[in-house]
């Protein structure tokens, strides 16, 4: 892809045929703000559903659970809650779902620049650590930076 508009022109053809897109955000040299990777999907405002967004894992991890999550809301129409403990997303463990406000941390610029930022509600998907503690249990034991919360359950 040449520029942005050839981006955001294929970003609208997947969104069309899908219903969502997904985006990555990744930690570079040139953006030191920029400390986590995360992933957010693009889409899902325009049919009254939250974007969903997860942070600290591999791009191609975090691109394949948000597609299973976005599926189940936009083909399925599931509803989830926040604070939703969901053991079919994540092989071996479970997954929470916390909804808040972007944060300078995870910033879903693509979803805001498409809907507004008022229009824009998330979902983030939280993961645990290997004993399957939460980054707001004791003994949490992955460094707090590198999944970073917009909200709590």
């Amino acid at each position: 892809m040449t520029n942005i508009d050839d981006f955001l022109r294929r970003q609208e053809e997947i969104i069309d045929r899908i219903g969502w897109a997904v985006m990555h955000v990744l930690p570079t040299y040139d953006d030191p703000d920029i400390t986590t990777p995360f992933a957010y999907t693009v889409g899902l405002t325009a049919h009254d559903y939250p974007e969903l967004i997860i942070a600290g894992l591999p791009p191609e991890v975090a691109h394949g659970l948000l597609n299973d999550l976005a599926g189940r809301l936009y083909d399925k129409a599931e509803r989830f809650a926040c604070g939703q403990r969901i053991s079919d997303l994540i092989a071996g463990y479970d997954a929470v779902l916390v909804e808040g406000a972007p944060i300078d941390a995870l910033l879903p610029g693509v979803a805001i620049a498409r809907y507004g930022r008022n229009r824009v509600r998330l979902l983030q998907v939280v993961w645990p650590d290997p004993q399957g503690r939460f980054p707001w249990d004791a003994g949490y034991d992955v460094d707090p930076d590198t999944q970073p919360l917009i909200a709590r359950p």
